[in-house]
């Protein structure tokens, strides 16, 4: 297509008539992969003559289409754009960016980003030296905006990955120099100046951001280069030209440039200035910079922030940035020393203000409460605030340099505390008593461990901090919730004073400003969390819910929901009568936070990040009703439709907290209904396409499925349930490209169905030894040869001399046999065993070689059965030690908990011992309580092993030792002498060779298996006995 029918194709795609822009639109579907297109559509992006809207219309689907497949994701995919475009596009995108107007150059500057991420430096050699050679020419701008696209492909990369800076560095940092030389030097600048400055600085914090490139580890050169920056740093901005609007003034030209070069010098001192954090490498360089410029700065930044004082105007983020540079010189004996002539002036005058209410506060509360609570709420405000940065810079001062200035600053609060409290109502400086409340806030910390104003605090709190709950102002009665939260842990003499705090939080709930009903909600989240005795909330508790949601509707804010979470979590099963409420009032909550993070289109906005609060705190109401199961089948109409969207890959961003869900409703409801059950094949979609991530968590539900929800898994046809775990598992298992820490929840899952299906999958036995044998074959991760060779225990288990024959027929019998043996056999140098280090691994493999002993003897030979017998003893014992060494680190956790906590070398020290001892590992798990064990099993946590390829490491084998399996029923010991006693019983002459093979260590400790046989036979019946007994407690 030429130029004009391409031109009025895209005027077509403007069009107002829907019917022209579809046929448009299709049109440049069909023809955006012919040749000499993109280059086409460039020439209409840069021709000056044609009208802007279709200039702007093709830069934007220039930019998408470049994004889309100038570098496909998958690497073997031929790419769609001719190498000859491809040259034509690099060449002349490069000559036009500086000429077209801004907003056709923002989109051209995303093109250039993803060509240099995809082609520099192999396919587009030719860039740095067209960088170089413009440098030098006219075409400055333009080199310099190619350049900090450049230069932020590297801001991120290490090691290796930044080799390419080096070189760049070489070819250009001189000239740059050179350029900013120039432009320092330029009387009366205009604003084309700045905006080259801000480049040529955003290019320098780029190239500096993780390392320091070793050409300016010369003193000469990284002088040149600071001497330009404090000129800057030192240098007033402009006064002419500087907008009103103070939204806009921060934004212009002269005050990012200043921001900026705040940036790069805090930047340095930081990461590369600090002598503590240096290597020998850099030691000499932050020796450098402490002795020639750090001090310098710190000069700077304080004449800088003088303008504050005298009424002038510095941005926020510069403000903030300066704080934040001092807060880090308040450790640094030297710099210490150069700011404590200035530092009451700086405390008093210029930081304490900053804490305080503002004109910009009263207006956003007046005009916009809403964003008033957002921005105080939202941890990234935080980066850009002043006040957030005059907080850090006081809690650093009174913790590294509390003797010299931590009483001076509260006698300067209480004396802000007298004025006001002796001011007429009219004059009382109200702002100033915020920011001492702030101030007092902040301190918290310091001051609950720091006498005299330790056992002064609640004094404190009656006399200045109370009366605020009823302050005309609205500010006022906000910041006394927030202050009285910070403090409603202390031990509080009279315990009328804590419920006068709690009452006046709860009173804040129906408060008639908003921002004062949000920091009422998060204070009370304290006192739930200190409330000794639950009468003093209990009564008003609907209150306190019907309160909570009422504000839930107003605001979407996480922390709302976690001081939802704590109550709940106090409470426990009194919420029972409120918890289909309190479902269907987060259900709706989290439907209206969706809709308006999808409005907003980010992952990070308050809505989403307020929708995955509602999501845990459902959780954290289903866990404390866990042993009422009635209420599961309540809340399941309303969670149902939130499960189902957001196990689809609409619900990526939530995937962890929903699958937590779906675990509780399956594993505590009475019976899994049909309803719940149309979850199954999503999850299953979702891992074959997109959450192979999320596999340790979704097996939590599939094996509550399988287990709990067994006779509709054998029976179902439509869907085939058993069918479509196997796909997916044999997808999976056979993925060359997966991880072997990716799969490891697979063998879990084939476990799941032979020890809950025995008898009834007879079928599925051979198709999963044979992938489970491939897998092993080319496993490398011990932790996953282990669970592979459990799934052939568990078949063992299920069904021996079916596993047998298949392993047989397969081929693979004394290959599997001498794996698994070997890996038996296999110690680590305490001469713990190096595999199957759970107990339930343990357990598995005896249960599985014991099956084998029922063998006959035409299938088992002698020398087989010795083998299995001495193998099977040896994990019997080893399994008795481990069961034995839990059971006395419980005793000793509940003997601790009455004692009170030792210290962590005690902890230490009684850890080595009993490894010495016992032969085990520390991180190997107890028994647990079945509650307990309920809970556990319906956690994904429980599953997910950690990601740590050490051979000796524990960690991958501590994640479900407490979760339940059929096999708890099954004792070990009692099984395997049931096993040996039908032997004899059939076999006499069989079992007493057997008995002849066994040398005196084995004949030991056959002894010692079979008393302790007889002794578990005994405690199990007691067992039984003791939970009729109870069973018959509870009914009568």
């Amino acid at each position: 297509m030429d130029l004009p029918s391409l031109a009025a194709v895209l005027q077509a795609a403007l069009s107002p008539n829907q019917d022209q822009r579809k046929a448009a639109e299709q049109s440049l579907n069909q023809i955006q992969f012919t040749p000499q297109h993109l280059v086409r559509v460039l020439q209409i992006i840069v021709d000056n003559s044609c009208d802007t809207a279709v200039r702007q219309f093709a830069s934007i689907h220039f930019k998408n289409f470049i994004a889309k497949n100038w570098a496909p994701y998958d690497t073997d995919e031929p790419s769609k754009i001719a190498p000859s475009d491809k040259d034509v596009v690099r060449d002349h995108i490069l000559v036009f960016i500086a000429q077209v107007p801004p907003i056709l150059r923002v989109q051209l500057g995303e093109c250039l980003k993803t060509i240099i991420h995809a082609d520099y430096p192999e396919q587009w050699p030719r860039l740095l030296e067209w960088i170089k050679h413009n440098l030098q020419d006219q075409q400055v701008y333009g080199s310099l905006f190619v350049f900090r696209i450049l230069s932020r492909k590297y801001e991120f990369k290490s090691d290796e990955e930044r080799i390419p800076v080096n070189r760049i560095v070489d070819e250009t940092f001189q000239h740059l120099l050179n350029i900013f030389t120039r432009l320092v030097q330029i009387e009366n600048p205009s604003l084309e100046v700045a905006e080259l400055i801000k480049l040529i600085c955003k290019i320098f914090w780029s190239s500096i951001y993780l390392e320091i490139p070793k050409q300016l580890f010369d003193p000469n050169v990284f002088n040149a280069w600071m001497l330009l920056f404090l000129n800057v740093l030192e240098r007033p901005v402009p006064v002419e030209g500087q907008p009103i609007d103070p939204e806009i003034r921060k934004s212009w030209g002269w005050w990012k440039v200043k921001k900026w070069t705040v940036h790069i010098l805090n930047r340095l001192y930081t990461r590369f200035g600090d002598l503590k954090i240096q290597n020998p490498e850099t030691k000499g360089f932050a020796q450098l910079f402490q002795k020639n410029y750090a001090g310098k700065i710190l000069e700077c930044h304080l004449n800088l922030l003088n303008v504050i004082r005298v009424g002038g105007y510095l941005p926020d983020r510069v403000t903030n940035l300066i704080l934040q540079y001092l807060s880090n010189s308040i450790t640094k004996n030297t710099m210490y020393t150069l700011l404590q002539p200035r530092l009451d002036v700086l405390l008093f005058e210029i930081v304490f203000p900053l804490m305080c209410f503002n004109d910009n506060d009263q207006k956003l509360w007046d005009e916009d409460p809403h964003e008033y609570v957002r921005k105080g709420y939202d941890i990234i405000e935080d980066l850009y605030s002043p006040r957030t940065a005059s907080m850090d810079f006081v809690s650093e001062l009174v913790r590294k340099r509390g003797k010299e200035n931590l009483h001076k600053f509260i006698q300067f609060i209480v004396e802000v505390f007298r004025r006001y409290d002796e001011s007429p109502i009219e004059r009382k400086p109200y702002r100033q008593k915020d920011g001492a409340l702030l101030a007092i806030g902040a301190l918290c910390d310091k001051l609950k461990q720091t006498e005299p104003y330790k056992s002064e605090l609640e004094r404190m709190l009656v006399q200045h901090v109370f009366p605020e709950f009823s302050s005309p102002v609205g500010h006022l009665r906000a910041k006394a919730a927030w202050v009285a939260g910070q403090y409603a842990h202390i031990s509080f003499s009279d315990q009328n004073n804590f419920r006068k705090a709690l009452s006046s939080v709860v009173s804040g709930l129906r408060d008639t400003e908003l921002p004062v009903r949000v920091d009422s909600v998060f204070a009370l989240r304290s006192f739930v969390e200190a409330c000794k005795d639950l009468n003093e909330i209990r009564p008003i508790l609907p209150l306190l819910l019907d309160e909570f949601f009422k504000l839930m509707n107003e605001v979407e804010n996480e922390d709302l929901v976690f001081t939802l979470e704590t109550i709940v979590d106090k409470f426990g099963e009194e919420m029972a009568p409120y918890a289909l409420g309190l479902c269907q009032n987060l259900a709706a909550a989290f439907w209206r936070c969706m809709n308006t993070a999808e409005a907003e289109d980010e992952a990070d906005d308050p809505g989403a990040l307020a929708a995955v609060g509602c999501l845990r705190a459902i959780s954290t109401i289903l866990e404390s009703v866990s042993r009422l199961p009635h209420l599961f089948v309540q809340v399941e109409p309303t969670l149902l439709p939130i499960m189902r969207r957001m196990l689809t890959s609409d619900g990526q961003e939530v995937f962890e907290e929903v699958l937590e869900i779906v675990s509780y409703m399956t594993f505590f409801a009475p019976t899994i209904s049909l309803e719940m059950w149309t979850l199954w094949p999503l999850m299953i979609e979702a891992l074959a396409i997109w959450a192979i991530d999320f596999f340790p968590n979704i097996l939590v539900p599939l094996d509550n499925y399988v287990s709990r929800g067994n006779a509709h898994f054998l029976e179902c046809k439509e869907p085939n349930y058993q069918q479509s775990l196997w796909n997916m598992l044999s997808s999976i298992m056979a993925d060359p490209n997966l991880e072997d820490s990716d799969i490891e929840p697979a063998p879990k899952l084939i476990e799941v169905v032979f020890q809950n299906c025995r008898g009834q999958v007879d079928h599925w036995v051979e198709p999963y030894l044979r992938i489970t044998v491939e897998r092993l074959r080319r496993s490398e991760r011990p932790y996953l040869k282990c669970l592979l060779v459990q799934v052939i225990a568990d078949a063992l288990y299920y069904n021996a001399p079916l596993t047998l024959s298949i392993l047989t027929k397969l081929g693979v019998a004394t290959e599997v046999f001498g794996l698994w043996f070997q890996m038996l056999q296999q110690k680590k140098k305490s001469g713990q065993m190096t595999n199957f280090k759970r107990e339930h691994d343990k357990k598995v493999c005896c249960l599985g070689l014991t099956s084998l002993l029922a063998l006959p003897a035409d299938q088992l030979p002698a020398d087989a059965l010795q083998r299995i017998f001495t193998a099977t003893l040896g994990l019997l014992v080893a399994y008795k030690e481990q069961v034995a060494e839990a059971a006395k680190a419980e005793e000793a956790e509940d003997d601790d908990d009455m004692d009170g906590p030792e210290t962590d070398d005690d902890d230490d020290e009684d850890a080595d011992d009993s490894d010495k001892e016992m032969g085990v590992d520390a991180e190997d798990g107890d028994e647990a309580d079945s509650i307990k064990l309920q809970k556990l099993a319906a956690q994904a946590k429980a599953f997910r092993p950690h990601d740590e390829d050490d051979d000796d490491s524990d960690d991958d084998y501590s994640d479900d030792e407490e979760l339940q399996s059929p096999i708890d029923e099954v004792d070990p010991f009692v099984f395997f002498m049931d096993a040996v006693q039908a032997m004899q019983a059939s076999d006499p002459a069989r079992f007493h060779s057997l008995k002849q093979t066994l040398d005196f260590h084995h004949q030991a400790l056959a002894n010692g298996v079979a008393q302790h046989a007889d002794q578990r036979r005994v405690e199990i019946e007691k067992e039984k006995l003791e939970k009729a007994s109870a069973a018959a407690a509870a009914t009568s």
